[in-house]
């Protein structure tokens, strides 16, 4: 028990900065986070570039990952995340891909491919960064924190034409996630909000369902309306942005309230929604460490198959080797 509180009282001593590091700490990568040589690695396709009508003048740069099961003769799922390059470091808090990557290969997950889709921007702003996700100097606060139509616009209208024209990506709705961190969380669970025909399934880190841009009105909107077949997943820290300057507290701009109140909203409407309430700050490391789980989670409608299917019982192999698998037995 001392031993407890003299830890405790170490980080109470710490500077705010200090603090929130040393609460992250308690957040690591999982297996299913890492590569590993034995199990079959995606591609990314990309940078490639969307022109955007919604913001004139701006453009989304995005990236493709593709799993080694993929072969375009069956319909994939979809996963989408915000503030793709984020989502995508390979020294990140997240690496994305490799829990995709792993999670196939074990079919904890359909085959999906992954989309990596970085805020709009001019031609003269630069590309968002780790240290920077583009909040001043891309058009990521307008377009992710605006509670109205216009992402959702983006993403259905203008990303998801050109997906279908590339790709083999099955058209149920179902089959169609979208995720994303703080800012881009908010924008994830506003495409399914305004266009549950289109995506079902949200992910969350660190939700800005606060009044930066008037979210935080999400919990009256989910009790005013008709209940919508979405599913999502929240996760949050008690040292989330809590809405505090010295002694003035605005309630609206509490992160750990808003996504609390947001949850409780989605519960009460008999929604399919789990959450993880942690200690961290606003950050990406409790979110990375939980991914597989939210992902598993989501994704987790996989069908129950005969007790003969061998196939199905056994890890998913690329493409290419169940192609040279069907023409040998053909051959037989």
């Amino acid at each position: 028990m001392k031993r407890e509180l003299a830890i405790v009282a170490t980080f109470l001593s710490l500077s705010a900065s200090a603090f929130a590091q040393g609460l992250d700490s308690f957040y690591k990568l999982g297996p299913d986070s890492m590569v590993y040589d034995n199990v079959p690695h995606g591609k990314f396709v990309g940078p490639l570039t969307l022109p955007c009508q919604v913001y004139p003048g701006t453009a989304h740069t995005y990236w493709v990952y593709v799993p080694a099961q993929y072969d375009g003769k069956k319909p994939a799922s979809l996963m989408i995340f915000n503030d793709g390059q984020a989502f995508k470091a390979e020294t990140g808090d997240i690496r994305a891909q490799n829990v995709i990557d792993n999670l196939i290969f074990r079919r904890e997950l359909p085959v999906m491919l992954a989309v990596f889709i970085n805020p709009g921007k001019r031609p003269d702003q630069a590309e968002p960064t780790l240290s920077n996700w583009g909040d001043k100097g891309t058009n990521r606060p307008t377009e992710y924190n605006t509670p109205d139509d216009k992402y959702a616009r983006i993403i259905c209208d203008e990303l998801m034409p050109v997906l279908y024209k590339e790709y083999n990506i099955s058209k149920d709705p179902e089959q169609h996630g979208i995720g994303g961190s703080s800012s881009g969380a908010i924008a994830a669970f506003s495409v399914a909000w305004e266009r549950p025909n289109e995506f079902r399934k949200v992910l969350s880190f660190i939700g800005s369902f606060v009044n930066l841009r008037g979210g935080h009105v999400y919990p009256e909107r989910v009790l005013a309306s008709e209940k919508k077949p979405i599913r999502a997943y929240f996760q949050d820290g008690r040292n989330d942005n809590r809405g505090l300057r010295g002694d003035d507290y605005d309630q609206k701009r509490d992160w750990f309230y808003q996504n609390v109140r947001l949850v409780d909203a989605l519960t009460k409407k008999g929604y399919d929604v789990n959450y993880a309430w942690g200690i961290g700050p606003h950050g990406s490391k409790h979110g990375g460490a939980i991914l597989p789980d939210m992902m598993r989670w989501l994704w987790r409608d996989q069908p129950v198959v005969d007790v003969r299917n061998t196939v199905e019982r056994s890890f998913n192999a690329p493409a290419a080797t169940k192609s040279e698998d069907a023409a040998k037995a053909k051959d037989k």
